[in-house]
C-alpha cells in the first residue's frame, strides 16, 4: 500500500467521505488511490476557492469536515479567501497539500514555494508529511486536530505519496468533544442575569439549531433578559416555529443604537461585537463603555450544557418559549426589487430547505422579511470574503441531498467562484441559485458614501470602480454554458413563476433576477 492510499484509508476510517479537489501532477497518486480505496467521493471544483468555499458549506451542514486536495502552493493560495471563511466560522477543514518530492526541492524549480508559510495564517494547524511510512499518522492527526471547529493543513510531497508505507492505514481517532465551561463561568452569568440590570443573551458560532434557539428564549423569559444572534452566525434554524431571537445589525451605526442600553452583554458562542470596518466618527466596539461583557462559552466550548444548565438555575424549564408563527405572504405583483423577492421566498420556500445567503446588500431586506417561512436552515457568510456563496451552496447540497438548496447570491461576488454552476451541473444538485443583478458592487457604494470618502459622493474614476455594468453581464449565458438550466426575471410575477418551476425540479437552476439597487 502506498502513501496516498493509506492515507485515503485512513481518512474513510475517521468519516471523511468527500473530497473537493484540483490536483495537478504532484497529485496524481492520490488521484490514483481514488480507484483503489472504496468510500470517498471526489468532487471535482474547476477553482480552488470553490472547493474550499464548497468544503465550508459540506461541514456546516453534515457537522464533521471534508478534505480538499490542492495543487502546491499557487493552488492552497487560490483558496485562502474561503479557508478564511471557514476560519471565522469556526468549521473543521482537512486540507491535503500537494508538493514537489522532497529531494526536487532544493532545484525551486517554478511552483516551488513556502506552503506552510501560505497555510499558516488561515490555518490552526500546519504540517508537512516527512516520509511514507509516516503518512497515515499524520493524516490521522490532521483529522484530530481539525476536531470540531479547526482547519488542519497537511503537506504531501510526491515521494510520500508513491511511495511504500509498510506501516499501513490509520484507524479512528479520538476527536476531542466540546469542552465543558467552569461551573464557576456559569455562576456568574446567573448572577449578572440576577441582578435586575438590563441584560442580554448573545449566541453564536458554528449554529443556532431550533433547540439552542428555543432554550435561549427561556432563558430570556425567566430572567427579562434580551435574546439575540450576533450578526452572521454560520448555520442558524429560522422559520415557524423557530425562537424568536433578535439579530445585531450589519451596520455599525444601528448595532451600536440597537444594544446601547445593555448593562450586561452575556455571549455564548459569540465573540465580543464590533464593528465590520473602521468609520471615522465611529467606536469599534459595539457594546456601550460602561457595558460589562462576559464570554460564557465560545464556539468550541458545550454550548448544549451551559444551555441546560441556565435553564435549571433560572427555573426556566417549563417556560413557554416565544416562536416565529408561520406567516405565508401572497406572492408579490409588479416591480421586482430585494423585498419583491424576500416575499416570494417566503411564499414558495419548502419545508427543511438550506438557504445559503451572500445576497449582500439585497439580503439586508431579504433576512428580516422571510423569518416566517417554513423551517429552514440559513448559511451566513462568516469571513466577509466575497465568493463564498455559491461554492458553498454546492457543499451544502452534497452534505443533505434530500434537501432543497436555495442560494442568495450577489452578482458581484458571483463572478469570484462562478465556475461553481459547473461543479452543481456535473453533480446534478439540487440548487436554486437566485442572481441579484443590479450591475453594481452596490455595498461599494453604500460603503464609500459611509466612509465618508471624497465626502462621501465618488467622481467618475471612483464611480467606474463600483459600477460592473458595459458590458453587462450575461448570467443566463453564463449558466447555461456550464449546463445550468437558467431563466431572467424583470418582473415580480416572472420571478414567481420561474422560483416555483425552479422549486419543483430536481437539480440546478439559476434565476438572473434584475434588481435595483437598495441604496
Amino acid at each position: 500500500m502506498n502513501g496516498a492510499e493509506s492515507l485515503l484509508t485512513t481518512l474513510t476510517a475517521n468519516g471523511i467521505e468527500v473530497c473537493f479537489t484540483n490536483p495537478g501532477t504532484s497529485e496524481m497518486h492520490f488521484v490514483a488511490a481514488l480507484d483503489e480505496v472504496e468510500g470517498i467521493r471526489c468532487v471535482l471544483c474547476l477553482f480552488e476557492g470553490v472547493l474550499s468555499g464548497a468544503a465550508d458549506g459540506y461541514a456546516r451542514m453534515a457537522r464533521k469536515p471534508a478534505s480538499t486536495l490542492l495543487h502546491l502552493g499557487p493552488g492552497l493560495g487560490n483558496a485562502l479567501a474561503n479557508i478564511h471563511n471557514a476560519r471565522k466560522g469556526d468549521i473543521p477543514m482537512v486540507n491535503i497539500v500537494g508538493d514537489h518530492a522532497t529531494y526536487h526541492l532544493e532545484y525551486d524549480a517554478p511552483l516551488t514555494a513556502d506552503i506552510e508559510g501560505i497555510a499558516a495564517p488561515v490555518s490552526h494547524w500546519v504540517y508537512t508529511s516527512k516520509h511514507a511510512d509516516d503518512i497515515a499518522r499524520d493524516a490521522a492527526e490532521a483529522v484530530r486536530q481539525a476536531g470540531i471547529g479547526q482547519i488542519a493543513t497537511l503537506m504531501l510531497p510526491a515521494d510520500v505519496s508513491w511511495g511504500d508505507n509498510s506501516n499501513g492505514p490509520e484507524g479512528a481517532v479520538t476527536v476531542a468533544p466540546p469542552a465543558t465551561v467552569p461551573a464557576s463561568l456559569i455562576d456568574e452569568a446567573v448572577a449578572r442575569l440576577q441582578s435586575g440590570k438590563n441584560c442580554m443573551l448573545m449566541i453564536g458560532g458554528r449554529e443556532v439549531d431550533s433547540n439552542r434557539g428555543l432554550m435561549l428564549s427561556r432563558i430570556g423569559k425567566a430572567c427579562g433578559a434580551r435574546v439575540g444572534t450576533d450578526t452572521f452566525p454560520a448555520r442558524v434554524a429560522r422559520g415557524a416555529g423557530t425562537a424568536v431571537l433578535e439579530r445585531l445589525p450589519y451596520l455599525a451605526e444601528l448595532a451600536i443604537d440597537s444594544i446601547k442600553d445593555v448593562e450586561e452583554l452575556i455571549l455564548i458562542g459569540a465573540k465580543a461585537p464590533v464593528s465590520f470596518f473602521a468609520y471615522p466618527n465611529v467606536p469599534s466596539a459595539i457594546a456601550a463603555e460602561g457595558c460589562e461583557q462576559l464570554r460564557l462559552a465560545g464556539p468550541n466550548d458545550d454550548i448544549d450544557q451551559v444551555l441546560e444548565t441556565l435553564l435549571e438555575r433560572l427555573d426556566a424549564i417549563d417556560v413557554e418559549p416565544d416562536v416565529q408563527p408561520l406567516e405565508i405572504p401572497e406572492p408579490p405583483s409588479g416591480d421586482l426589487d430585494a423585498n419583491s423577492v424576500a416575499l416570494s421566498l417566503t411564499h414558495y420556500l419548502p419545508e427543511n430547505a438550506v438557504v445559503v445567503d451572500e445576497a449582500i446588500t439585497s439580503g439586508l431586506a431579504i433576512f428580516p422579511l422571510s423569518v416566517t417561512a417554513q423551517p429552514h436552515d440559513w448559511l451566513n457568510q462568516t469571513g466577509g470574503s466575497i465568493g463564498w456563496g455559491l461554492p458553498a451552496a454546492v457543499g451544502a447540497a452534497i452534505a443533505c441531498p434530500e434537501r432543497k438548496v436555495v442560494c442568495l447570491e450577489g452578482d458581484g461576488s458571483a463572478m469570484y467562484t462562478i465556475q461553481s454552476l459547473w461543479t452543481m451541473a456535473r453533480e446534478n444538485l439540487d440548487i436554486t441559485v437566485v442572481i441579484f443583478n443590479n450591475r453594481k458592487y452596490s455595498i461599494l457604494e453604500m460603503e464609500f458614501a459611509r466612509t465618508g470618502a471624497r465626502g462621501g459622493t465618488p467622481g467618475p474614476k471612483a464611480a467606474s470602480t463600483l459600477d460592473i455594468s458595459g458590458p453587462d453581464m450575461d448570467f443566463v449565458a453564463m449558466a447555461q454554458g456550464m449546463g445550468v438550466q437558467a431563466s431572467r426575471a424583470t418582473t415580480a410575477e416572472e420571478f414567481n413563476r420561474q422560483f416555483e418551476q425552479a422549486l419543483q425540479v430536481s437539480g440546478p437552476c439559476l434565476i438572473d433576477a434584475i434588481v435595483p439597487t437598495l441604496f
